[in-house]
C-alpha cells in the first residue's frame, strides 16, 4: 500500500492508496480515527451507488450505526438544495459531533459532503474516499464547497479529512472522459512546480488505455505527494497554494458560460492551461513549447481552444469573479518557466484581446 501524508496546522492525516480498499473501510476507519465513530453517514451520488455503496457498507463493522444518501450525479448537484437536504438528512438519521461523514464519490461529491461536515454542528469529522483520477486533487487540502449561480465553489470552508482512502481498482471503471477530467489536475502538479513529473508524465503516459495499476499508483502518489507539499505550507491559500489554481481562471469561466457540466472541469483547465502558457510567453517573453504542449494533451483527446459559441465578454466577467480577483483586476497563475509558477496582476484588455485569438 503506499502512503502519502499530508501536514497542515490544523491536521495530519494519510492518504492511502491501493488496490480494493473499499473492502477494508472498517478496518482503515479503526487505524486512522483516535475515536471510534458514533454513527456514520456515507454520501455518494447516483452513478457510484450502484458501483460501490453496498462494498463500502458491508465492510463496516455490524455494530455501527450507518446510513447513506445519494446525490444525482453530476456538478448541478453543488448546489443549495442538495446542502440543504443532505443537512436535513444527517439531523434525521441523528448525527452527532462524533459521527463521521464519508464522501464516497468524485469531486462533487467529495466537496458538497466535505461542506457538509465542515458546517454540521460547526464541523464534524468527514474521511474522502475518490472514485475518480479528478478527485485525487479535490480530495487532498480540505478545500470544501458548493457553488452560486454567479460563481463556482464560492461558498464553502477549510475542513481537513480524517484520511483519504483511494481505491485504484474503481478507476478502471472509468469512462476516457473522466479519465481526461482528472489528468489535467497531474500534469497541472508538474507544469507549477515539478519539471522532473512533467517530463515523466510525458514520457510514461502515451495512452490511457495503456496505464495499469502500478502505473497509476505511482503517478497519483507523486501528484498527491506535491498538493500535500503545497498545502503543508499554505494551508489557507494565502501564497503558493494559489498555484495550484494554474488554468483554473478560465477553466472555471468557460464552466460557468458554457453552463456546469457540459464540459468537465479537467478539460476545461486544459484551455485554460494553454491560454495561460500564451500569456506568459507573451509577459515574459519565453518560450514554453505550447505547440508539444498542445499535441500532447490533444492526443488524449482534449480540446485546446476555446469553444466558439462562449462569447469573450461573458468569460471575461467569468474571470473576474474568480476568487483570486483583487479590487476588479484578475489575478491569473502564470509560469516563468516550466516548473515556476507565479500569481501575476493582469490588465482586461490584455486578457480580452488574447481571448479573441484563442
Amino acid at each position: 500500500m503506499n502512503k502519502v501524508q499530508v501536514n497542515t496546522q490544523s491536521h495530519t492525516y494519510e492518504v492511502y492508496l491501493d488496490k480494493a480498499l473499499r473492502f477494508r473501510v472498517g478496518d482503515l476507519l479503526s487505524q486512522c480515527l483516535k475515536e471510534k465513530p458514533s454513527s456514520v453517514f456515507v454520501i455518494t451520488d447516483s452513478t457510484v451507488a450502484p458501483l460501490y455503496l453496498q462494498d463500502v457498507l458491508s465492510s463496516l463493522p455490524d455494530d455501527l450505526s450507518v446510513s447513506s444518501a445519494i446525490i444525482p450525479s453530476g456538478e448541478q448537484s453543488k448546489s443549495f438544495k442538495e446542502y440543504e437536504n443532505l443537512l436535513s438528512q444527517a439531523l434525521k438519521n441523528g448525527l452527532d459531533r462524533k459521527s463521521v461523514i464519508i464522501a464516497l464519490g468524485g469531486g462533487v461529491v467529495g466537496d458538497i459532503a466535505g461542506f457538509v461536515a465542515a458546517s454540521y454542528m460547526r464541523g464534524i469529522r468527514f474521511i474522502q474516499m475518490p472514485t475518480t483520477l479528478l478527485a485525487h486533487d479535490s480530495s487532498v487540502g480540505g478545500k470544501v464547497a458548493i457553488n452560486h449561480e454567479l460563481g463556482k465553489n464560492m461558498v464553502g470552508a477549510f475542513h481537513q479529512p480524517e484520511a483519504v482512502f483511494y481505491d485504484t481498482d474503481v478507476l478502471f471503471s472509468l469512462p476516457q472522459k473522466e479519465w481526461r477530467a482528472g489528468f489535467a489536475e497531474v500534469l497541472k502538479h508538474g507544469l507549477i512546480l515539478d519539471k522532473s513529473f512533467y517530463e515523466w508524465l510525458q514520457k510514461n503516459v502515451t495512452d490511457f488505455l495503456s496505464i495499469d495499476n502500478e502505473l497509476v499508483s505511482s503517478l497519483l502518489a507523486r501528484s498527491i505527494a506535491i498538493k500535500a507539499e503545497v498545502v503543508s505550507q499554505d494551508e489557507r491559500e494565502q501564497g503558493i497554494r494559489a498555484y495550484l489554481n494554474l488554468g483554473h481562471t478560465l477553466g472555471h469561466a468557460i464552466e460557468a458560460v458554457s453552463g456546469y457540466g457540459k464540459i468537465t472541469h479537467g478539460e476545461a483547465v486544459v484551455i485554460g492551461i494553454v491560454f495561460a502558457m500564451k500569456l506568459s510567453e507573451r509577459l515574459y517573453k519565453i518560450d514554453l513549447d505550447i505547440p508539444a504542449f498542445k499535441a500532447w494533451v490533444e492526443s488524449f483527446g482534449y480540446e485546446t481552444v476555446i469553444p466558439k459559441d462562449l462569447d469573450h465578454e461573458k468569460l471575461l466577467e467569468a474571470m473576474k469573479k474568480d476568487k483570486k480577483t483583487e479590487a476588479g483586476i484578475i489575478r491569473m497563475v502564470l509560469l516563468k518557466k516550466l516548473g515556476e509558477a507565479c500569481v501575476e496582476k493582469v490588465e482586461t484588455d490584455v486578457i480580452l484581446s488574447l481571448l479573441k485569438e484563442s
